[in-house]
């Protein structure tokens, strides 16, 4: 009886400890919810969305729990994975990095670099994040210790669903499936939502990584449907059959973050007017004017030959 007891005491101590930051009790908003699925109703492919106010608790979701591919948006987990390195002492933040052929993946910014090319390690954690450089992120992948260890991190975190696949040991199928990795809308939104709250890794950690998510050169979709003067931290992806993105919106009525997500789209365009890029415009549009109803700030009609 005492070592049932004490098994059953040891779960719960792990239970507890897998789970992502305390979100608390929440509440469902239906009127929200019924905007979401009737901008996507139609829609040629797969989509879901989760919303939760971070002042109020209140959340929307379509599919919050199905898995889509993360495309670039995987980059936060490698963010969080290099940086679990750094405040281990592993890693050094400010050591100079040299750079070489053989990481090269594509004709990126740091691809692009003669060999022998010296850059410094916050720089290419910039490049990741703001430009979303491939082969950069691939360098930080491998210096966080490979998919396995990010994996492992987010595991203990309580992340089960968000996992990197490429050039992991043991994801090959999922990596055929999904792509470099992969997610439920939900759980990335909570993600952003605990590096914003400060309880990623630790509250200056989590600052850092904050401020690098503040820093977006691609700004074409969700947040080209919010005031400019509005903070903002996200991380988008995209590739030929699924668009994503991930966001905190600092509303004046109070924080909320969002994550959409896409997959098996019909529409395999690289253009503008993508209509999975178009639903991500739609989507973000809605929830602002949910929050912020008294808001009468619209993209200008000349802003879209800007959108990146």
């Amino acid at each position: 009886m005492r070592n049932c007891l004490l098994s059953l005491l040891l779960f719960s101590v792990s239970f507890v400890k897998a789970q992502p930051s305390a979100v608390g009790k929440t509440s469902m908003d239906h009127k929200l919810v019924k905007k979401l699925e009737e901008a996507m109703a139609g829609f040629k492919g797969e989509a879901g969305i989760y919303v939760r106010n971070l002042k109020t608790n209140r959340i929307a979701e379509v599919h919050a729990d199905s898995i889509f591919p993360t495309a670039s948006m995987v980059k936060v987990p490698i963010l969080c994975g290099i940086f679990d390195k750094i405040n281990r002492g592993e890693v050094a933040f400010n050591q100079e990095l040299v750079y070489r052929d053989s990481l090269k993946y594509d004709n990126g910014i740091v691809g692009s670099f003669r060999d022998s090319t010296k850059i410094a390690l916050p720089k290419v954690v910039h490049l990741m994040i703001s430009q979303s450089d491939n082969t950069g992120s691939l360098w930080l992948q491998a210096m966080a210790g490979g998919g396995a260890t990010i994996n492992q991190w987010l595991d203990s975190n309580g992340f089960g669903n968000i996992r990197v696949n490429s050039r992991t040991p043991g994801r090959k199928e999922n990596q055929a499936k999904y792509g470099w990795g992969q997610t439920t809308p939900r759980e990335m939104a909570e993600l952003v939502a605990m590096i914003r709250n400060g309880k990623a890794i630790n509250p200056a950690v989590s600052e850092r990584m904050y401020r690098y998510l503040g820093m977006q050169f691609w700004d074409g979709e969700s947040i080209s449907q919010v005031p400019p003067n509005i903070k903002i931290a996200a991380k988008s992806g995209a590739v030929n059959q699924a668009k994503s993105e991930v966001l905190v919106i600092h509303a004046p009525h109070g924080d909320y973050v969002f994550c959409v997500a896409t997959k098996n789209q019909q529409d395999q365009a690289w253009e503008k007017d993508n209509e999975g890029y178009v639903l991500i415009r739609k989507l973000s549009a809605i929830i602002w004017n949910h929050f912020e109803p008294k808001s009468d700030w619209k993209p200008l009609p000349e802003s879209e030959k800007f959108w990146f």
